[in-house]
């Protein structure tokens, strides 16, 4: 065996440090960089050519393009990514707010006259109450438009 064979006692701790430390600035400089060309999509204020060549800019010199696009436009590329993630947060909590107001499916005719002969059935309304509530519901007036009704939430 005349190769030189390396174990991992012949890599010395700083060496393993140095190797460590370049690994994670290339990844954060590829974060970086992908952050910025985002940035140049995202911005409505920029035009098409304006975008077109900030992006030639950091594709062919990468390093002097994001480091002048971090200088240049840093400032709005911060308020631009608060400003998504304030409109990504409103939507949430519309869609949390809409789901939690309006869970259930509004019920059809059909559903309506069948809890009403249920209703009728169990004993709990007389003949004449479910010929009433069963002429409001072929009618086309829901539950929150009959007179005397009040709209009720599902569980309570």
């Amino acid at each position: 065996m005349s190769a030189t064979n390396y174990l991992a006692y012949d890599y010395p701790l700083l060496s393993a440090f140095w190797t460590m430390l370049w690994f994670f600035l290339w990844i954060l400089w590829f974060i970086l960089l992908f952050r910025v060309i985002v940035d140049v999509f995202r911005d409505d204020d920029m035009g098409g050519w304006a975008k077109a060549g900030w992006l030639v800019f950091v594709v062919v010199v990468p390093f002097l393009g994001v480091l002048v696009y971090v200088i240049a436009r840093g400032k709005g590329m911060g308020k631009r990514e608060i400003a998504q993630a304030r409109a990504q947060q409103e939507a949430f909590d519309s869609y949390v707010r809409e789901t939690a107001k309006g869970g259930a499916a509004p019920t059809s005719s059909v559903d309506e006259l069948a809890k009403l002969s249920e209703i009728r059935a169990r004993g709990d309304i007389t003949e004449d109450e479910y010929r009433r509530a069963k002429e409001l519901v072929l009618s086309g007036a829901g539950p929150a438009q009959r007179p005397g009704s009040t709209p009720t939430t599902s569980g309570h």
